[in-house]
């Protein structure tokens, strides 16, 4: 299976939403994306939407966390949201969410990042 990847930015917050599986793969491809977004698109907060995603390895990981530094480094904030069980155990076993914070749904995490 491969990545289905969706970005949209509402109101300086970039929403990545992720459909199949992360991995070595697709990593690549998903870093291009937000970068590009990242570099034409004001941005100050990154929601990561999981849901849909099956897989993640640590090149997965790797994406996400160079994105996370990103983010930080212009002073905003990653949360993450509507994560699936196996994907979830994966960011508690690596330690990601003692630095990005989790919310229960997109339109939630919306609201605590400002986004009406």
């Amino acid at each position: 299976m491969s990545l289905q990847i969706d970005l949209e930015v509402k109101n300086g917050v970039l929403c990545i939403r992720l459909a199949g599986e992360l991995d070595h793969h697709t990593a690549d491809e998903l870093r291009e994306r937000v970068n590009a977004v990242m570099e034409e698109e004001v941005v100050h907060h990154i929601l990561l939407n999981l849901g849909s995603l099956t897989f993640m390895d640590s090149s997965g990981l790797g994406v996400i966390l160079g994105r996370y530094k990103k983010i930080v480094g212009l002073g905003g904030e990653m949360v993450v949201c509507s994560i699936s069980p196996d994907v979830r155990r994966l960011f508690e076993l690596s330690g990601m969410f003692k630095i990005i914070r989790l919310e229960m749904d997109e339109e939630y995490a919306l609201h605590t990042l400002g986004v009406a």
